[in-house]
Order: C-alpha cells, then sequence, then structure tokens
C-alpha cells in the first residue's frame, strides 16, 4: 500500500485531532494561511512564541487539494515536483499532494545556493516547484536558466507573492478536497531526494512508494510508538531523517511538533509546554542542550517533561561519553541511535535499540526489515573483528542515482547497497563504526580512523566538537590534523590537547592541533571537504590564523 494510505486512514478514524503543531519561537509567521492562524501563547519559561497546528482531516483535504490543482497544471504520474521551503505546516501537506497525484516530490535542501538549485532542478527533470519566502532571491536570479520548470508556487503572504509565481494558498482554496482517482502501487517511483553533499555535488536518489512504506513500518517497530506519543522534529523535512523518523507518527496517528529552531530553551520548551514523548537530536544540539543546563540558562525544574520517555540520535557517530553525560542528567529516558544513508531511505537499516544501552558506542544490529554484512574491496564477508565496508540490503535501498548508472552500479550489487562507511562487528554482532571510507587516512602505512580519534578528543571537557582530516606529509604520507572547536568561553592550549591523546596509541594521536569552529551540514554531518580545502595545504602557523 502507498505510504498516502495511512494519511486517508487518520483522516477518516481521527479527523478533529491535532495532527501537526508548527512552534516558531523567533518571529511572526510570514505566510497568508487557509487553516488555523498563528496564536500567540507564553511559553512555560515566560517567552511568547507562535504556534498553529493542523487537524488529519485538514491534513488530508490540504493535500488533495494541492493534488488537484497540480492536475490542472498538466502534471501526471512519473512528472517530478519540486519542494524548496524551511520547515513550515505546509510542508507535508504539499509532499503529500504531490505523491496523490503520481508524481514524485523531490524536496530540496533550504541552504542550496542559486547554482545548487538549478543544478538539482535539471537533474531531477523538475517539472514544477513550490518555495517559501526566504528564497525569492534565489529563484529570481536563475529564472532564464531553468526552462524545464513550467510552475512555480509562492507559500507566503499573497501581497509578496513574486510575479513570476502563484500564491499557493490562494491557488487551492478553490480546488477539489477529493481523494484524486489516481492507483499508486508500491513499485511506482515516489521520491527522488538529494545526498549531502559532503563529497561534491548531490546526486539524485531514486525511492519508490515500497521503500517510504518500509522507512513508515521499520520506524514503528524500532521505537513502539503509540497513538498517545508526541514527536518533536527539528532537523529539515527535506532530509529522509526527520521525515521517516516522523512517519512513524503517520503510522500511528500520533502528534507531532514542528519546531522552527534549535536553541536549548526552545527546544526544552517544546518538550515541555506540548508534552512532548519521543524527541530526535543531533549530536551538536545534544552538547548544547547540556552545555546550557551545565550554565544555568535553563532549570529543569522550571519545565514538565515527565512525558519524555526516548530520546534518539543519529545522522552521524555519537560519542559514548556524550550519552553517559546526557544520562547523568535525563537518568529516565531510553535512549536509542539508528544508522541510515538517504540511499537506505533514511534512518533505520541500523539500529542499536533501547534495550542495548551497554553497547553504546555502537550504531546495533541489522534494523527491522533489513540485513547487514561487512566486506572487503572485493565484496567477500570478513571475519568478526575486522575492518570493511559495511553493506545493507532491504527493502529501503534506492532504485538508482537518477540519471547516473556509474555512479549507480559502484554502490548497488546484487540487491546489496555498499555504504561507503567502514565498520566492524564484535563478538555479539553489534556493528561499530570506523570511518567513512574516502576519510580514512593513510600515515606510514597505518590506516587512522578519524571517528575514533574525533570520539576521544569530545570527551575532553574543554571540548565541544572535532574533526580530524589528513594533511599532506613528506616522510609519511598523511599525518592527522584535529580541528578543535572550543566550548563557549573556556580557553585550551595546544599542550592540553596533547597531553590528553597520550591515552591514544601513538600513531593515532594528531599531528596537528588547529582551534577553529567545525563546520557541519543541516543534518549534522562534518562538512570534512570545505576542512580540506581550507587546511590542506596549508602551513601550521596559517591554518591556525585563517581558523
Amino acid at each position: 500500500m502507498p505510504i498516502t494510505d495511512y494519511l486517508e486512514r487518520n483522516a477518516k478514524i481521527y479527523p478533529d485531532e491535532v495532527a501537526l503543531v508548527e512552534i516558531n519561537p523567533e518571529r511572526q509567521p510570514d505566510r497568508s494561511l487557509s487553516w488555523h492562524e498563528y496564536n500567540l501563547i507564553e511559553s512555560s519559561l515566560g517567552a511568547e512564541k507562535y504556534r498553529r497546528e493542523i487537524t488529519w482531516r485538514e491534513f488530508d483535504v490540504k493535500a488533495n487539494r494541492f493534488a488537484n490543482l497540480l492536475f490542472t497544471r498538466g502534471i501526471r504520474k512519473g512528472d517530478k515536483v519540486g519542494i524548496l521551503l524551511m520547515n513550515c505546516l505546509e510542508w507535508l501537506p504539499i509532499y503529500f499532494g504531490i505523491l496523490k497525484t503520481g508524481a514524485l516530490a523531490v524536496p530540496m535542501n533550504y541552504r542550496y545556493s542559486s547554482d545548487e538549485i538549478k543544478y538539482c532542478l535539471d537533474l531531477a527533470d523538475v517539472r514544477m516547484l513550490v518555495f517559501g519566502t526566504e528564497f525569492t532571491d534565489r529563484i529570481s536570479a536563475i529564472l532564464s536558466d531553468i526552462p524545464g520548470v513550467d510552475n512555480l508556487f509562492y507559500v507566503g503572504k499573497k501581497d509578496e507573492t513574486p510575479a513570476f509565481a502563484d500564491n499557493y494558498a490562494e491557488m487551492t482554496y478553490y480546488c477539489s478536497s477529493l481523494v484524486p482517482p489516481v492507483e499508486i502501487s508500491d513499485s511506482q517511483d515516489g521520491a527522488i531526494y538529494f545526498s549531502s553533499g559532503t563529497t561534491g555535488f548531490p546526486k539524485a536518489i531514486l525511492h519508490s512508494h515500497k521503500a517510504l512504506m518500509a522507512s513508515a513500518e521499520t520506524e514503528h517497530a524500532h521505537h513502539s510508538q503509540t497513538k498517545d506519543d508526541v514527536f518533536l522534529c527539528i532537523p529539515p523535512l527535506y532530509h529522509t531523517g526527520a521525515k521517516m523518523h516522523w512517519f512513524g507518527s503517520l503510522y500511528t496517528g500520533g502528534r507531532a511538533v514542528l519546531l522552527r529552531g534549535v536553541r536549548p530553551d526552545w527546544v526544552l520548551e517544546a518538550v515541555s509546554d506540548e508534552k512532548v514523548s519521543i524527541v530526535w537530536l543531533l549530536v551538536p544540539w545534544m552538547q548544547d542542550i547540556l552545555d546550557s543546563i551545565d550554565r544555568g540558562d535553563v532549570k529543569l525544574d522550571e519545565l514538565n517533561l515527565d512525558r519524555w520517555r526516548l530520546t534518539h540520535a543519529g545522522a552521524q557517530p555519537v560519542p559514548p561519553s556524550l550519552v553517559k553525560r546526557w544520562q547523568s542528567v535525563f537518568p529516565s529516558h531510553e535512549y536509542d541511535t539508528n544508522y541510515g544513508l538517504s540511499e537506505s531511505i533514511g534512518p533505520g537499516c541500523v539500529h542499536l535499540g533501547v534495550k542495548n544501552i551497554h553497547k553504546v558506542g555502537a550504531i546495533g544490529k541489522a534494523g527491522y526489515g533489513w540485513q547487514t554484512r561487512i566486506v572487503n574491496e572485493r565484496g567477500e564477508p570478513v571475519e568478526k573483528g575486522e575492518v570493511g565496508e559495511l553493506a545493507v540490503r532491504g527493502d529501503g535501498v534506492m532504485r538508482c542515482y537518477y540519471k547516473n548508472p556509474e555512479a549507480t552500479a559502484e554502490i548497488l550489487r546484487d540487491g546489496w547497497l555498499l555504504t561507503g562507511d567502514m565498520a566492524k562487528e564484535d563478538e555479539d554482532g553489534f556493528i561499530y563504526l570506523v570511518d567513512r571510507k574516502k576519510d580514512v587516512i593513510i600515515s606510514g602505512g597505518e590506516n587512522l580512523y578519524p571517528v575514533q580519534i574525533e570520539d576521544h578528543l569530545r570527551a575532553y571537557a574543554k571540548v565541544k566538537d572535532a574533526a580530524v582530516i589528513g594533511l599532506a606529509d613528506k616522510r609519511l604520507g598523511e599525518i592527522a590534523a584535529a580541528i578543535i572547536e572550543l566550548k563557549p568561553g573556556v580557553s585550551c592550549t595546544e599542550d592540553e590537547i596533547n597531553e590528553f591523546c597520550l591515552a591514544l596509541p601513538k600513531y593515532k594521536r594528531p599531528r596537528r592541533i588547529i582551534f577553529a569552529d567545525i563546520p557541519r551540514n543541516p543534518t549534522g554531518k562534518i562538512e570534512k571537504p570545505k576542512l580540506r580545502e581550507r587546511y590542506c595545504g596549508m602551513s601550521l602557523v596559517e591554518a591556525q590564523t585563517t581558523g
């Protein structure tokens, strides 16, 4: 069954129950609305914020209206419709409206420049684009370069709609609210997502409706959501991670909260005010929350966090020291981590599980409906304890890289997806990430895996974040350089870091220490190409000055 059936089911069974809440703590809304207007409310800590909500019936009606609008503009099965929006209450009804036509939804990274937007529109053969206020200038700059995009819809105030676009709310208002008469099969193409671009321009990842359904079933199986659970969604919806975690709420008919902002007090207030029970956080956000509590910026006794039962983290390796620190502050929480990639429809192909907290540091075992194996360069399984490349197989594996058969052939082998992550399996079958295949540093003939060094560095009390890259060295080929981002207001010397690293084997110790901020993309991954571009070829003095 297609994922849209769950929306229609919820609209029938829970028509008047709230499906989605949007909270905007930062500013007044800038969109014309045709459902519940924003309400200015006072949060549990006294600050004012804007909040609006939508019921399951309204959600489904909005999706139907947009689908029927798309039909009037010539969109049919197999066409591609792009979404370029910040997280907002319109996002998911638009996404599901596209799916209901049999067209493919093509979510796009809201950090893309004009050139990147054009590149992705061309690559995915997008015929229609829905965009928000924040992107008007970027779209205007490339209008003459995207002739294949027939229609543009603007999500924002009617009187601010650019001349080159139609207003989304105005256009959908008079469209039919009936379910479109389109049959959608599991085998049909459903969506195109883009790779994170950490290794260059993004690739277009083609997924079927079967993969979308598999992600919902996997999420529900892993976290046992019930109708009473409330999920707090903070990461961007254009990425498979956030949306596929939300699919667990769709599966059960539970409520979800979209929070526009990542400030620690905003996160904790949202949990308190909305009676949130499940939160997915990126590593930097967990660190920021704990630091904020330590500094006394947020006082837990002023909040009601009794319903918060599960914290799960992902999108990058989670340092065991961070989990230990988190549990010391939130001892009643269950903790979980999920591993995945956009090519495997997001999180869940490997899953730790709340019962396996004693294995923190591992990413887990094969997730619900998934198989895993670790292979050498010839594709042969390695022995337990040996490092190899992690491969996964399941219904969530992508069909292909759209229009890129060469790249597809590199990572799809007999149904197995080669993840590009180096890993090893312990005697109990738990998988530990070692590093990205392309990030391995070969120093004096020894393989250095940056993640291992980064985990060690992040355990130092003064370190907020750490990234390790290879720098060219005449004698050893490469040496490990550690970029260190310190916690606010603290000072630290190179000697302190070197002394802390004495606990590492000598060959793993960083040979260069650089104090600087660490760039991460919206899903929390370190942007190592940026770091290499910034520091490779520089002397230590130049690197420190630039950082």
